[in-house]
């Protein structure tokens, strides 16, 4: 679900570059500038950033102090990881839902716009996406905390799924059987600073 949900408001990404671009040409090109869509980039850009949240714990791409953390043995980083979940993860993220609960309910029941541009976008769709990602952060939570469990009985951390990453340089390397002397050879090449022992590299 979390990985589900991350991918779909990816394309927020999307509407939100086609949106700027768009606005940029309409003002700057047409002279017909929109007032809403400061409000509006600001709430796809917050959207992004809430929902993106349980994904990133999925992906165990948040950023954490990890100094010792990475020398200990798969069950101590478990222990501490569950003990952490327990005390600061679940009661933070809990807060967090709740807040975002109230702070949605009001701004249904008020039929809040915003009052940043004149005849501004409903803002009470955007503060729903609050309770929702605060309620999938958690969940996932609850997941982490199972794996936690699962490591400290096999004495191993259980495999995640898999999505897109970042490419791994050294190993793109391998799959295409270049090393860094072809590559530092190539850039002389294209700098024209190829050497005689360059060239017959290359012939080769």
């Amino acid at each position: 679900m979390s990985i589900w949900s991350g991918r779909l408001c990816a394309w927020s990404i999307i509407v939100l570059t086609l949106m700027i671009s768009w606005e940029v040409f309409s003002r700057y090109v047409l002279g017909t500038p929109h007032a809403w869509v400061f409000d509006a980039q600001a709430m796809l850009y917050g959207l992004l950033f809430m929902m993106a949240g349980a994904y990133t714990l999925a992906q165990g791409g948040h950023v954490r102090g990890d100094v010792l953390y990475t020398f200990f043995r798969p069950r101590v980083q478990a222990s501490i990881d569950l003990i952490l979940y327990i005390f600061f993860f679940v009661p933070g993220v809990v807060a967090l839902a709740w807040a975002g609960w109230i702070f949605a309910a009001e701004s249904w029941a008020i039929n809040e716009h915003s009052s940043i541009s004149a005849d501004g976008p409903p803002i009470y769709p955007f503060k729903t996406v609050i309770p929702i990602a605060g309620g999938l952060l958690l969940l996932q939570g609850f997941v982490e905390m199972a794996r936690c469990v699962a490591c400290l009985r096999l004495g191993k951390w259980p495999p995640r799924a898999g999505d897109v990453a970042e490419v791994d340089v050294e190993k793109l390397k391998e799959m295409v059987h270049v090393s860094d002397a072809d590559i530092a050879a190539l850039d002389r090449y294209v700098t024209g600073a190829e050497t005689g022992e360059d060239r017959g590299a290359r012939s080769r």
